[in-house]
C-alpha cells in the first residue's frame, strides 16, 4: 500500500463529510491507499456516520477527546502505507492538489522530510500558509505571500523550517523514527516540534508550491485555547534552533521593525552590518542579529512567567 491518509475528527460533521467527499474525488485514479479517520470523542452524530463506512475506510474511536497529537498518533498506529498523509477535517481538497504533493516528496528523496503545501483561508480567500519562517521575536509564523507563478514553475519545492499539520505528507518510516507527535503539546505546535526533529536527523521540510488546498482554519472547538503554553514549550525545547534560523529575510524584518520605525531607536553602527548581512556584503549573520532575537526570546519568557507562571510540561 502507498498512502495512508490520517484524519482526526472532532464534531464538525458537516465539515468532515465535505473534506471526506473531496479526498476521495481527487485522488489519482489507481492510487492504492487507506483512509484512516480517528474520532475524538465527538458528540454530534459524526459516530453515527462513522458507523455507516466501509473500505477503504478504518474507524478509530477514542472513549474520551485525547487532544491533536493523540488523535494522530494513534490513527498513524493502524497505518499500513509507505507514505503517510495527515489531513484535518476542515479542509477542501481540489483536483490536482495531490499529485504535486506526492512529486515533491519524491523530488526529494531520502532528504525527505515533511512535505506540506499552500493553503487559502475558506472565509477570506487569502494565503493562510506557504510554510513558516523565524519572525523577529523569536516565534515561528506562518507565510502568507502568495508564490508567483514564476516562483511555482522554476522552485517547486521550497524548503521551510517548518510546515502546518493540517495538510502534509511524510514517509512512515520517518514518522515512527521520530515516534510521531509530542503529546506534551495540546492542540497546537506538535507539527513544528515534528519537524525539527527532522531536521536534526538531516531531512528537509518543504513546501510543495504547486499543491494548493483551502482551509477554514481552526474549526475544532477549543483548537487555540493552549497557544501560549504549547509555544513555551516548543521554544524552550528549540530556542537554539529558532536562533540559527536567523536568515537575510529575518534581518530585513527585523530592520523594517527598528531601524525603520522612530519609535525604536536602533545602534546605527549595528544596524549597517545587519543590512550589509541583508545585501550580501558579508557571509554570516552579525552578533547583533543574534543579540537581537536572544533579546526578544528573553522577555518573551518574561511574558510567559508572568501569564502562565514557572511550572510547564515536561
Amino acid at each position: 500500500m502507498e498512502v495512508s491518509f490520517v484524519i482526526p475528527l472532532f464534531n464538525c460533521l458537516p465539515l468532515t463529510q465535505a473534506m471526506v467527499a473531496s479526498l476521495q474525488a481527487t485522488l489519482p485514479a489507481g492510487l492504492s491507499h487507506e483512509i484512516i479517520l480517528v474520532d475524538d470523542g465527538s458528540t454530534d452524530g459524526t459516530r453515527a456516520w462513522l458507523a455507516t463506512l466501509r473500505a477503504p475506510f478504518r474507524v478509530v474511536l477514542n472513549d474520551r477527546n485525547l487532544g491533536y497529537a493523540t488523535a494522530n498518533n494513534r490513527g498513524a498506529a493502524l497505518a499500513q502505507g509507505d507514505l503517510l498523509a495527515l489531513l484535518n477535517n476542515d479542509l477542501v481538497l481540489p483536483p490536482g492538489w495531490f499529485e504535486p504533493l506526492l512529486a515533491a516528496h519524491r523530488a526529494l528523496g531520502l532528504r525527505a522530510g515533511l512535505v506540506g503545501n499552500v493553503q487559502l483561508s475558506i472565509p477570506s480567500g487569502d494565503v493562510d500558509h506557504a510554510g513558516m519562517f523565524v519572525n523577529v521575536k523569536g516565534k515561528l509564523e506562518h507565510l502568507r505571500q502568495r508564490p508567483s507563478p514564476l516562483a511555482r514553475w522554476l522552485h517547486p519545492v521550497r524548503p521551510s523550517v517548518a510546515v502546518t499539520g493540517a495538510c502534509v505528507l511524510l514517509e512512515r518510516a520517518l514518522w515512527q523514527q521520530l515516534g510521531g507527535f509530542d503529546e506534551g503539546y495540546v492542540n497546537g505546535s506538535e507539527d513544528v516540534d515534528l519537524c525539527f526533529r527532522a531536521a536534526q536527523l538531516g531531512r528537509i521540510n518543504a513546501v510543495a508550491l504547486r499543491s494548493v488546498i483551502r482551509h477554514h482554519v481552526s474549526a475544532s472547538p477549543q483548537r487555540k485555547a493552549r497557544d501560549e503554553e504549547n509555544t513555551r514549550r516548543l521554544t524552550r525545547r528549540w530556542r537554539a534552533e529558532l536562533v540559527a534560523g536567523i536568515d537575510r529575510a529575518w534581518c530585513w524584518r527585523y530592520l523594517e521593525a527598528h531601524w525603520l520605525s522612530s519609535r525604536d531607536p536602533i545602534n546605527h553602527a549595528a544596524a549597517r552590518q545587519v543590512l550589509a548581512y541583508v545585501l550580501h556584503l558579508r557571509s554570516t549573520p552579525p552578533a547583533e542579529a543574534t543579540r537581537a532575537l536572544n533579546a526578544a526570546l528573553d522577555a518573551e519568557f518574561v511574558r510567559w512567567e508572568s501569564l502562565l507562571g514557572s511550572q510547564t510540561r515536561a
